[in-house]
Order: structure tokens, then C-alpha cells, then sequence
């Protein structure tokens, strides 16, 4: 039974919920699930933490950020052993995972030692003469993180670290089918003597979330999750400064001018890695009609030959299981809407009893097809055509989401055009959608989401500039 944390303990309950390995299904362990009254706890402390973590110097989180890189990195491989056996990732994903969790502590041990604000030029306007002005940045408080089961411990961090480099606190409610990377960090954040009570790590069931949402002492809800969800809770909590971050149907455009067949194995990694369990996984490719034919048939091949699917232990494995049986069932019945409507399915339809999915890939899905036109979350791609480069930039912004897309060109004017014109946040040269780095601006326009994550981002969301004027007369 594994306790969970709250104001620098760690605490048991008899409501507990098991934990399945989602490639085996064999439970490994029980959760204890938090009540109201823990979660009342909980806010309580963070709430008085913060008299504490708003004033602890710049120095002071920059060195518990980087001590709790260095104990992550220490700890690696127990790390990737929960995150495969928790979340099905395959082995060499989870170790990606690891190492970029370290680089986003490690980014916001150097973010909390940056600008400390800036200057106003008062004597800009007239009344402003005599005037000394100064802006800096203030924590918010308490903030409510809630974190998705896919990348169970750096999207965590992507919350948790920004908010210890700018002294807020917080109550995180991790994914509860993958909470024991949470969990586990909780270990570290201990370790590394983060304050009591500053992070609180408490998994309990959907229907506490509400009252949170209303409570004078949460501040924000920072949320990484479905759309529908997602923009229910901001709904709910209106007067709350809200951060979304949320789902896609990620599209890429091929150009006839680019080195498509390079482009081949990045795209289909994008597309079936770790079962397509991604926000920006690649779930439309479009190609130009010039070089469909050919790069139809150098797909499928690459699909039948390179991308090995089963035990997420494995190196080789691109394609391990799904979350659970429910979430394969789900695109399996989408698939089977879609060719009953006239798409054809290019790659087999093979699906285990063990949540596994082959790799999916279809053409001529009809435009109004959930394959298409929803998030999949799920090892399936579509494979369009194009006449024109307007035509396929279009068909990227037909679309309710707006997180990431990728184009593949030698063409410089194209590249800067597609940045000027595509309705998303993130516009990606002869890369795939699914790339990101923990400094870049991460996040979704339209009903992907709003507000920014990436290091420095999250801290702006979490704080709020204050200006300071001096007569000096």
C-alpha cells in the first residue's frame, strides 16, 4: 500500500485504489486515495507554507532545484521501472522521459537565479517625471496541478519545478491510473528538502475537484489533460487564473521540395511511439499529390518492417500497450466506423488482449470521421492528399485544435509562411509535431488549451508582474 504526501508526510488511508501494469495487468501495488478532510489538510498547509516558500531567496530554490535533478539522476533506473510498469511506455521512452525531468529541474534551478525585474521609464510621459518605477514578478500562492497519465513524471515536473523556482505552492493531483512516478518524486522532493507542505502530492477521485475550485486560498488550476474535462473545470472555476494544456489531432504536411523519404522514419515514430499516447502525436499526414503514391507505398513498408509493437521492456519496442483495455476498444470501434464509411485501412487491424494495438494507418476517411477529426490518443494516423500548399495548410487549420504542426520543406518563404499562417502554437520545420524541448513555449490555441508551459512560461503564469512607483520629489 503506498501512502501519499501531504505537508511533508506521508500518510495512509483505508480508501486505496490498485495500480495496474497495463502490458501484464498485474496489479503492482495499492494507492491510498485522499478524502475530503486530507484534501483540506492539504490546502491548509500549502496555504501556510507559502508564508514561507514566497520569501526563501533566489539562491535557496535554485540549489533544492538542482539537488533534486541530481537525486533523479541518481536514481534513474528505479524511475524508468515505474514509469514502464505503470504507463506500459516502452523502456527506451521512459528513459527519454527520465532525462528530460532532470533537464526541466535543472532549467528552473537557472530560471529562479534570472531577472529579478525590470525598470519603468516614468519620464516617458509627462505626469511620469520625477517618478523612479519598478516592475517584478510575485508568486501567486496556492495552485492546483492536475497531471494526465502519459508522461506521469515530466509533466509533473513541468508543474511542480516551476512552482518551487517561484516559490508558490501547490497540490497536485497526479493521473490515478500512473501515480507512482508522482509519488516517487515526492520521495525526492523530500530528499532534497523542499519545505513542508510547499508540494503535496494526493491522489483522490474526480468529483473533489470541485470545491477547489471555489476555495479563496487556490489561486490557480494548472491542468494538462482531456479538452472536455479541461475546459469544464475552467468553467467551474471562472474567478481562478487557469493554465490548460490539452488534447490534438496533430497534422504534418510533406511538401515534393523536401527529402520525404528521410522524413518517413520520423513520422512514423511520432506517429505509433508509445502507442501514440501523445497530445501531439502525428495523427494527419498530409502529402502532396506529386509524391502520394510513392510515399503511401515507402510508409506502409517502413510501418511493416521497422515498427516493432508488444513488451514495453523491450528495446526494440516502438509501440507498447495502450493505457487500458477501454481506451483500445474505443479507437478500435472508430476504426471500424471509418472503413464502414468507405476508408481503407492500409495496415492490419490487430488487437491483443493485452490493451495492444497495431499500428494503424488509413486513407479516405471520410472528413467528418472521429479518426480524422478527433483526438485519437492511440497508435492511428490518416493519410491525406493535397494539390496546393494553401490547400494543405487549410487542411491543418480545419481543425477544433491547435497545439503543434509540421511541415517538410527545402523551401524558406514556405517554412516562414506556414509560421504566419497555421492556428497553432507551435509551427515546426522539417521536424514532427511530437518534438519539444522543456525551454520552448508549450501549449494550444483554440480548444487545445490556453495559457503556456515550458520552463520559464510556467513560471510567468505562476506569478504576477507588480509595479512599484517612487515620487521622488
Amino acid at each position: 500500500m503506498k501512502p501519499f504526501y501531504l505537508g511533508g508526510c506521508w500518510v495512509e488511508t483505508q480508501a486505496f485504489e490498485p495500480i495496474h501494469n497495463p502490458w501484464s495487468g498485474e496489479m503492482l501495488t495499492s494507492v491510498c486515495m485522499a478524502g475530503s478532510r486530507d484534501i483540506e489538510s492539504a490546502v491548509a498547509s500549502a496555504h501556510e507554507a507559502f508564508r514561507k516558500t514566497r520569501k526563501l531567496s533566489s539562491s535557496v530554490r535554485a540549489t533544492t532545484l538542482e539537488k533534486i535533478a541530481q537525486i533523479i539522476s541518481d536514481r534513474r533506473q528505479q524511475f524508468v521501472d515505474v514509469i514502464v510498469a505503470e504507463a506500459g511506455k516502452p523502456v527506451t521512452f521512459a528513459e527519454a522521459e527520465v532525462d528530460r525531468t532532470c533537464l526541466t529541474f535543472r532549467f528552473a534551478a537557472a530560471l529562479a537565479l534570472g531577472d529579478a525585474g525590470h525598470g519603468v521609464n516614468m519620464d516617458a510621459s509627462a505626469p511620469g517625471f520625477g517618478h523612479f518605477g519598478l516592475v517584478q514578478r510575485f508568486p501567486l500562492g496556492l495552485i492546483l496541478g492536475i497531471t494526465p497519465f502519459n508522461f506521469p513524471l515530466n509533466l509533473v515536473a513541468h508543474k511542480v519545478a516551476p512552482c518551487i523556482a517561484t516559490g508558490n505552492t501547490m497540490l497536485l493531483k497526479p493521473a490515478l491510473k500512473t501515480p507512482l512516478s508522482a509519488l516517487l518524486l515526492a520521495e525526492v522532493l523530500h530528499e532534497a528538502g523542499v519545505p513542508a507542505g510547499q508540494i503535496n502530492v494526493l491522489p483522490f477521485s474526480h468529483d473533489l475537484i470541485a470545491p477547489l475550485l471555489s476555495d479563496p486560498r487556490v489561486k490557480m488550476l494548472s491542468f494538462t489533460g482531456s479538452v472536455d474535462v479541461g475546459w469544464r473545470l475552467k468553467g467551474r472555476g471562472a474567478k481562478l487564473k487557469t493554465a490548460l494544456e490539452l488534447g490534438g489531432n496533430a497534422a504534418v504536411i510533406v511538401e515534393p521540395d523536401s527529402d520525404w523519404h528521410a522524413a518517413i522514419p520520423k513520422i512514423a515514430a511520432a506517429a505509433y511511439g508509445f502507442a501514440g499516447q501523445s497530445c501531439i502525436s502525428v495523427q494527419r499526414i498530409l502529402v502532396h499529390r506529386e509524391i502520394f503514391t510513392q510515399f503511401r507505398g515507402a510508409l506502409v513498408s517502413f510501418i511493416q518492417e521497422k515498427i516493432q509493437t508488444g513488451d514495453p521492456s523491450e528495446r526494440s519496442t516502438l509501440v507498447g500497450p495502450m493505457i487500458n483495455a477501454a481506451a483500445r476498444d474505443k479507437v478500435v470501434e472508430w476504426v471500424e466506423e471509418a472503413t464502414a464509411a468507405g476508408a481503407s485501412l492500409l495496415t492490419p487491424l490487430n488487437a491483443s488482449s493485452r490493451s495492444v494495438l497495431g499500428p494503424l494507418l488509413l486513407e479516405n476517411v471520410p472528413s467528418d470521421s472521429p479518426v480524422l477529426c478527433e483526438e485519437a490518443f492511440a497508435p492511428l494516423a490518416v493519410l491525406q492528399h493535397y494539390g496546393t500548399y494553401e490547400e494543405a495548410l487549410a487542411m491543418v487549420n480545419d481543425s477544433r485544435f491547435g497545439l503543434q504542426a509540421g511541415v517538410f520543406t527545402s523551401n524558406l518563404q514556405k517554412a516562414i509562411h506556414a509560421f504566419e499562417e497555421l492556428e497553432v502554437v507551435g509551427v515546426l520545420i522539417n521536424q514532427v509535431p511530437t518534438f519539444r524541448v522543456e525551454n520552448m513555449p508549450y501549449g494550444g490555441v483554440k480548444e487545445s488549451g490556453s495559457g503556456r508551459e515550458g520552463v520559464r512560461y510556467a513560471m510567468e503564469e505562476m506569478t504576477e508582474p507588480r509595479c512599484l512607483v517612487i515620487n521622488k520629489s
